[in-house]
């Protein structure tokens, strides 16, 4: 994800308006795992249509807040809505796709790319989940949108880290979910994948899709980004990313002193 040496993202895009329902709304998540609190009162809203980076240190429960928001891990106390809907219902409708950082994948099985991200149409299938025309269509243009129709029919494992990153990512392509959450997308890839991501979830944005994306990459957030989240266990800030990246709230974030640009202070 590169950095935009121009003008933000987020003082460029408006915020939507105030009439539509936001996208995902949190109020006063907690999550504990035992003993240990991962999530401590967060609040947070995303409209429609924009771009948000989640940003935090290893351990800041960046990923916690993805699985609380999906539905996935109960919370203690609070409540998550996505699209109006609560995250079970938002699952079951399909308005939300998840990309977790890492997949729980044998590498070794025989499975096609083409089949990977046909998997995100599972939610649309019959019990069957025999693959109609506008199954085969959806994976086709999400193979297409990610550079990946060339090895459509290579064994998922054959690919390089970047490019299995890309077929994830075609994979919530492919489910046409409006709302996407993805968990370091950028973390492991080359320069082409990392660039073909970038261009795959603008354009989403620029269709009215919705992403929440954890990064750790703060230089390339200004450029992506039209809002950032600074998370450590505790909501730090949320607005336009210039707003957020302030050595102050990077400090009181990550315990160092440093810049967007990733040189410290």
């Amino acid at each position: 994800m590169n950095a935009v040496e121009t003008e933000t993202a987020g003082a460029a895009r408006p915020a939507p308006e105030a009439t539509a329902p936001p996208a995902v709304r949190a109020e006063g998540v907690t999550v504990r795992y035992g003993d240990v609190l991962a999530l401590e009162d967060v609040s947070l809203s995303v409209g429609q249509g924009r771009i948000c980076g989640l940003l935090g240190a290893n351990g800041s429960g960046k990923s916690t807040l993805f699985t609380a928001i999906m539905g996935l891990t109960a919370a203690e106390s609070g409540s998550v809505c996505i699209l109006g809907a609560d995250p079970a219902a938002a699952r079951k409708r399909g308005l939300v796709g998840y990309v977790p950082q890492s997949e729980q994948v044998d590498w070794a099985f025989p499975v096609r790319v083409a089949d990977v991200v046909m998997m995100g149409r599972y939610g649309r299938m019959g019990p069957a989940r025999r693959p109609r025309r506008a199954d085969r269509a959806a994976v086709e243009q999400a193979l297409e949108r990610t550079g990946l129709s060339d090895l459509a029919h290579r064994q998922i494992g054959a690919l390089s880290g970047g490019q299995r990153k890309r077929a994830f990512v075609a994979r919530g392509l492919a489910q046409g979910a409006r709302v996407f959450l993805l968990d370091e997308p950028f973390a492991g890839v080359d320069k082409r994948s990392e660039a073909t991501i970038t261009e795959v979830l603008s354009g989403m944005r620029d269709e009215g899709h919705t992403l929440l994306v954890s990064t750790h990459d703060l230089a390339g957030v200004p450029g992506l980004c039209d809002e950032a989240v600074l998370l450590q266990r505790r909501l730090v800030a949320h607005g336009p990313p210039a707003e957020v990246l302030t050595p102050q709230r990077l400090l009181e974030a990550f315990g160092i002193a440093a810049h967007p640009e990733g040189t410290a202070a």
